[in-house]
């Protein structure tokens, strides 16, 4: 392994895992940016993970600081986690029917989440934030709705307009295939910039059913809200008859508890959730006020449905998860912002001292470097990042075992898991990376 001999081995396995990828997947990939194309080189092929670590099929092992795009909070292969699954699954996969795991479930995220006063588990992150928009427009009766540069909500048709993450990796405006019209109600505003979303309810008075944002942008990279902004949003929803939704999909439970509107001091009107409430198993949840919420059917005029909602193998696993941060608050985000902080600032040190231009963004446990000397506020400001510095970067920290996200647009996560030998691990790969 490479934690023995600390080489690494090329990408022999996964080379013609790929190829044969390639004759069933457009890319050889179920998801693009897993391609690599901004940042070069073969995508290993994972046979395993555990804890802080993914281990390829040639026999590498990797630092992961992605943690399967933010949802694993607590490491890889976490054994209650694991136990809870297996336990599950002896009693049925899937019941397309109501059981007992989903309130149970529910009961701990309105625990953490006080603005939720009623939810909707769905399958992803995606589904949960296009479920919301369709709630607000019916709840409000208005059409319009503001997101924000480089803020990635899914890839549902109306929301890929300038948005972030993979969008914004393989350099793409929006995507083929959405009618103009499917977006012409959208309108994407830049981040940070209160007075462009008071100058579009101007332009569209009455109209804008909702203002969707992230309330730390993630698909952009790491970029946190200036002082004032969130703030500043709740208010203007609030003034023209709006809702304010919170994309939590990746700032729940990671940068707080309680996400983004716990550690800013923020209510919603309606959250979005993704995987980390089902420990990284496909899941994704949307909620909010009581009255918008039960204007969902079979209660409201709001159709939305799933047959895999409240799927009870996620349903035990983001249980499991849940129990353990609420029961460790303290001591687990303790530990995120000690580790964290060393590892985002340790490396930034580290590439200051090289003449590298870094610049550091974090909250919580998610962060990014973005190769730039100019601080990053928005996405016209992540987007002047050297791309081609960040991919250079990147395939020198893979060859010493350290696993990022490979895309300067998007944001690196660490866990509990990850503890002194791994953050030493990364500053040492980084201060090779940097020597050239």
């Amino acid at each position: 392994m490479q934690s023995e001999t600390n080489q690494f081995k090329p990408f022999a396995e996964s080379l013609k895992l790929q190829r044969r990828a390639e004759e069933f997947f457009p890319g050889g990939v179920n998801s693009p940016v897993r391609g690599f194309r901004s940042v070069g080189g073969h995508p290993p092929f994972v046979e395993r993970a555990e804890g802080a670590y993914l281990f390829d099929v040639d026999g590498n092992r990797y630092v992961d600081l992605f943690g399967s795009w933010g949802p694993m909070i607590l490491g890889h292969a976490y054994a209650p986690v694991v136990m809870a699954i297996r336990k599950a699954a002896g009693f049925g996969t899937s019941f397309g029917a109501s059981h007992a795991l989903e309130a149970d479930l529910a009961e701990l995220v309105q625990r953490c989440f006080p603005s939720v006063q009623r939810m909707r588990f769905v399958s992803s992150g995606t589904e949960a934030c296009m479920s919301a928009i369709r709630l607000a427009r019916g709840f409000t009766g208005r059409n319009f709705v503001i997101k924000f540069e480089g803020c990635y909500h899914g890839h549902a048709d109306s929301l890929l307009v300038k948005a972030g993450s993979g969008v914004a990796t393989l350099g793409i405006p929006g995507s083929a295939g959405v009618p103009a019209e499917t977006v012409q109600h959208t309108l994407a505003l830049p981040y940070n910039d209160l007075a462009a979303v008071k100058a579009a309810f101007a332009a569209h008075p009455g109209q804008i059913a909702c203002i969707l944002v992230e309330p730390v942008v993630g698909n952009a990279g790491t970029i946190p809200p200036a002082p004032g902004y969130l703030a500043g949003l709740r208010r203007i929803a609030t003034e023209q008859g709006a809702l304010l939704i919170l994309d939590e999909v990746m700032t729940g439970f990671r940068v707080s508890l309680g996400g983004a509107q716990q550690l800013y001091g923020i209510t919603p009107d309606l959250t979005t959730l993704g995987k980390i409430i089902g420990g990284g198993l496909p899941v994704g949840a949307f909620g909010g006020r009581r009255e918008v919420m039960e204007q969902l059917a079979p209660l409201g005029p709001v159709y939305q449905a799933g047959t895999l909602s409240g799927n009870p193998l996620a349903m035990a696993a983001g249980i499991a998860t849940l129990t353990h941060l609420i029961a460790n608050e303290s001591e687990v985000y303790a530990k995120l912002e000690a580790t964290t902080r060393r590892i985002a600032e340790g490396v930034a040190q580290l590439a200051r001292e090289a003449g590298v231009a870094v610049t550091a963004n974090r909250v919580g446990a998610m962060f990014t470097w973005f190769f730039t000397g100019e601080p990053v506020t928005d996405y016209a400001s992540a987007a002047r990042s050297d791309s081609a510095a960040f991919a250079r970067f990147h395939g020198r920290m893979m060859q010493a075992g350290v696993w990022l996200p490979p895309s300067q647009f998007e944001a690196a996560f660490v866990s509990t898991a990850h503890g002194e030998a791994e953050v030493d691990l990364v500053l040492e790969a980084a201060r090779g990376a940097f020597a050239g």
